[in-house]
């Protein structure tokens, strides 16, 4: 039986790195996949990773990881598509180096993808975010450093790998201050800052006093965050904040949802949705239309321009009460 070891420390060396130059968000997110699957297979087979041999991952067990991803870490369609995806390439790449296994691999490469619904944009209102940014604790080093994040990320509109790949020589805060990052399809692009955050990031650059190339946002030990670490921390504030602002109840509060802030606000505030998608670094265009959907208050304004002059322009309103419930009976 051949081991997977080999051939996935190659599909990651040689396929990943140089013959597609895949960018460091792509092999972090295909990395997170490899490790969870590993996990899962020595958890059902009490074999060290590095002894899995390519039977001990057959459609079957493929299929059931599938399953536990969505049934115990509760992610959503979206999530497990991307790992199927990550599993997919490497099994493709696997395809060539293990004629042995060709059956085994074409059952894996035909498990389909997920439909998933099509949501509808989540977002904070702006009384939301300010729950969220007052949870940290300003008194330790922890809280400072989450603060800075997430205002970095409602007002930049990051996405999270671009957020935790920051480094300190990414930010500038003097003239024209910006973040400079590099997003999907090793996309350069600057978002501005206003000057709140400026002075927030300008407080924190000091007290983080790391090298250029060290991570912005870092743990105590200098290591850059992870993602499953920003999205811990962001539901303990959002726990916190619950108390204070009760409207969090209904929302599911991730990283994203952060970038999902940042693009509303600027469409509340008229800004082309061209720009809006140079500011996200949205490829295509349709992708930056789903915050049109999201707020109903700029239909009700396009609803506003069409009236008809001699129509009065209201919205309904349910009628009282009491007397909702005498004409009922």
């Amino acid at each position: 039986m051949s081991l997977i070891a080999p051939t996935m420390q190659m599909f990651f060396t040689d396929r990943l790195t140089k013959q597609r130059q895949a960018s460091p968000a792509t092999v972090r997110s295909y990395r997170n996949t490899m490790v969870l699957l590993l996990r899962f297979v020595e958890n059902r087979t009490r074999k060290q990773p590095s002894v899995v041999g390519w039977d001990d991952l057959d459609v079957t067990t493929i299929s059931a990881f599938l399953d536990y991803l969505e049934a115990d870490r509760h992610n959503g369609a979206r999530s497990r598509n991307a790992r199927l995806a990550a599993i997919r390439s490497l099994f493709r790449f696997a395809a060539l180096r293990h004629p042995e296994h060709a059956q085994q691999i074409a059952q894996v490469l035909a498990i389909p993808q997920k439909r998933s619904e099509k949501r509808q944009v989540s977002f904070l209102e702006p009384e939301e975010v300010d729950a969220l940014l007052a949870m940290p604790d300003l008194g330790r080093w922890e809280g400072r450093r989450d603060h800075a994040l997430i205002a970095l990320a409602v007002q930049t509109g990051l996405r999270l790998s671009e957020l935790i790949g920051l480094t300190c020589a990414d930010v500038h805060l003097g003239d024209g201050a910006h973040v400079h990052c590099t997003g999907k399809g090793r996309k350069e692009r600057c978002v501005p800052l206003t000057s709140s955050v400026v002075a927030l990031m300008r407080a924190w650059h000091r007290e983080r006093n790391g090298l250029a190339a060290d991570p912005l946002f870092s743990t105590r030990a200098g290591r850059s965050l992870s993602d499953d670490a920003v999205a811990a921390r962001l539901t303990l504030y959002n726990g916190l904040a619950l108390e204070h602002c009760p409207s969090l109840a209904s929302k599911r509060l991730t990283p994203h949802v952060l970038r999902h802030t940042c693009a509303m606000n600027l469409l509340r505030e008229g800004v082309d949705v061209a720009v809006i998608a140079l500011w996200l670094g949205h490829a295509d265009m349709r992708s930056t239309n789903a915050y049109l959907h999201a707020d109903m208050s700029i239909k009700e304004r396009a609803l506003a321009r069409t009236t008809s002059p001699s129509l009065r322009s209201a919205r309904f309103r349910p009628s009282d009460t009491l007397m909702a419930f005498l004409e009922s009976l």
